[in-house]
């Protein structure tokens, strides 16, 4: 089992390593992110003569046991952390003498917590930008300044700044008319991504 560990931990630990390093340099490590797609059917079906079905009522009320929840915690990212945390507590329940079968359990434990926390990580960011993107629709019908110019005809990317939620944010615009120079009053009048916006000419 000291083998296992050792593998589990070096590979998972270079992997883990990799992706922070990633991060560092600016490629957020997506390119090492490997997530099964949303139109794997999860639900599993198992025919025995009785015509089984894995959903099965709770006290005959409208809860099911769906495995659709299981895959959506798995993803490259978690079960690298579950592989490397498996084998570091793996080492160290040994290290600290446990009977293997406790150091197994432990090393299971821990990997299956690195796993869940990963994925509980991974959960709030997506949520941050989510609510990053509401807040940025609530600009649409706002009034602010060009900070830098916008460009004619969609042509390019300017910046403005407008009050929302009571702090002046900076966001990129892009305008469907003439050009609009720095200190022209404009209002926001559609809203394209978490930080783009379209904009018009106040009149």
């Amino acid at each position: 089992m000291a083998v296992l560990y050792i593998a589990c931990a070096a590979i998972g630990g270079t992997i883990l390593l990799l992706q922070f390093l990633m991060t560092l340099i600016g490629l957020g490590g997506d390119a090492l992110d490997i997530d099964l797609p949303d139109d794997v059917d999860t639900d599993i079906d198992v025919g025995v003569d009785t015509d089984f079905d894995t959903d099965a009522d709770v006290d005959g009320g409208d809860h099911h046991v769906n495995s659709s929840w299981l895959f959506g915690v798995i993803s490259f990212r978690t079960i690298i952390a579950a592989l490397a945390f498996f084998g570091i507590a793996g080492l160290g329940g040994q290290s600290a003498g446990l009977h293997p079968f406790q150091t197994l359990l432990l090393a299971t434990a821990c990997g299956v917590a690195a796993m869940y926390a990963v994925y509980w990580i991974m959960e709030m960011i997506k949520s941050l930008q989510s609510d990053g993107t509401a807040r940025v629709g609530l600009a649409v019908g706002a009034h602010g300044s060009v900070y830098v110019t916008v460009p004619a005809k969609e042509t390019g990317l300017g910046k403005i700044q407008v009050e929302l939620q009571e702090r002046t944010v900076e966001l990129a615009a892009l305008t469907e008319g003439n050009a609009l120079a720095p200190g022209n009053r404009i209002v926001v009048t559609e809203f394209v991504d978490s930080e783009t916006v379209k904009v018009a000419p106040l009149e």
